[in-house]
């Protein structure tokens, strides 16, 4: 099912989206779709499409979601993989609250925030005097998560400098403040996350191997929001719903033509460019009816990618892999081949063909580039 279709189906059929995602038929008059066809506010929440406070119930979603039940109760490294806006915060919160650290602490830290000189300071700790300014003793992020959690965010930001140790802290569980010998343990888990691909900064020499190999335990990838069109009528709704709530504002229905318009569109900012074009939205609503702003959307024909069974991503990337391959012979390497052609070293190339599922056709096998042997 397209976008557009969902979103249809979503305006018009009051019971059907809500078999499909799993919750009970609506109630006429506290959610869904109003007789002429608007869509009600109502409260997701209480249809079953929210857990662990992410919304949506899309197949991309639920897959996302069975994996952290899987390794929630474990001590395994989580390394979850998104575009920017996707929610991996949130993803890595229900890490923690599934596991048995949930009483303990669940500190955050975002690489990419905090200046170079003093990430080592900000995860590790310092003693006073260790360097100017250090007037105090300071206790680190690790030390901070003993026995809990500690999610480390845009990991691919941390300067190579600052890895070896990063590496020594997840092996051996211990480290030494700045300015001090003495070494300090930590039972923390760590959860990390990244919107770049750190097999490419391996290759690139700008990400270690053996601190990405030690992270990659046990990735998780997290759907873009063009991969999962079926979830934006619901998270439409919980945001206007959010939003009226805090700004003490009665909303109470949306057009069902602003709803299949935001079906279709893109979302290149993900879940992060829905949630503040609503809030705008609620800012600007007068009346009981949600006036979204769409005419700020590039609303130019998305591409097809995300929009149905060999429309996502992943099955983008296949074929265009496939196809260079197939032109090249299946020859990897050298100025000819696959990997000069999609402007990879060879050895990205072998990473993403093995997580993509593709392998040479047998000879004489009759399979051509854009099929999988059998």
């Amino acid at each position: 099912m397209n976008a557009t279709s969902a979103a249809i189906d979503f305006v018009s059929n009051p019971c059907g989206p809500f078999e499909r995602f799993g919750g009970a038929p609506m109630r006429s008059g506290y959610s869904g779709v109003a007789e002429d066809g608007a869509v009600i506010i109502g409260d997701p929440a209480s249809e079953g499409v929210i857990r662990y406070g992410i919304v949506g119930s899309s197949p991309a979603l639920r897959h996302a979601l069975e994996e952290i039940e899987l390794v929630a109760p474990t001590e395994a490294t989580v390394l979850i993989c998104g575009e920017t806006g996707t929610g991996k915060e949130l993803i890595a919160q229900a890490v923690h609250n599934l596991s048995a650290r949930r009483p303990q602490a669940f500190v955050k830290v975002n690489c990419a925030a905090i200046p170079t000189g003093l990430l080592e300071s900000e995860l590790f700790g310092h003693e006073k005097g260790a360097f100017t300014g250090a007037l105090n003793q300071r206790v680190g992020r690790f030390e901070l998560a003993n026995r809990g959690t500690i999610f480390l965010d845009e990991i691919g930001e941390a300067p190579l400098e600052l890895q070896p140790k990063l590496l020594r802290v997840l092996q051996e569980h211990e480290f030494e403040r700045l300015g001090s010998s003495r070494t300090v343990h930590t039972d923390a888990r760590l959860v990390a996350a990244t919107n770049v691909n750190l097999p490419e900064m391996v290759d690139a020499k700008k990400f270690r191997a053996d601190l990405y190999y030690r992270l990659n335990v046990f990735p998780i990838q997290v759907p873009s929001l063009r991969e999962r069109p079926e979830d934006i009528p619901l998270l439409v709704r919980y945001f206007a719903r959010h939003f009226a709530g805090r700004m003490g504002r009665k909303i109470r229905w949306i057009p069902s033509r602003t709803i299949e318009t935001l079906a279709n569109y893109a979302w290149p900012g993900n879940i992060r460019e829905l949630q503040n074009l609503i809030e705008r939205a609620v800012i600007r609503s007068a009346g009981e009816r949600l006036d979204v702003p769409v005419s700020e959307l590039d609303l130019r024909p998305a591409s097809p990618i995300g929009r149905g069974p060999l429309g996502t991503l992943e099955e983008a990337e296949r074929e265009h892999i496939r196809a260079i391959l197939h032109e090249a012979g299946w020859v990897l390497s050298g100025p000819r081949g696959a990997a000069q052609r999609l402007g990879m070293n060879r050895s990205t190339l072998q990473f993403r063909m093995k997580k993509l599922g593709i392998e040479r056709p047998t000879a004489g096998a009759g399979v051509g580039p854009h099929e999988q042997p059998s």
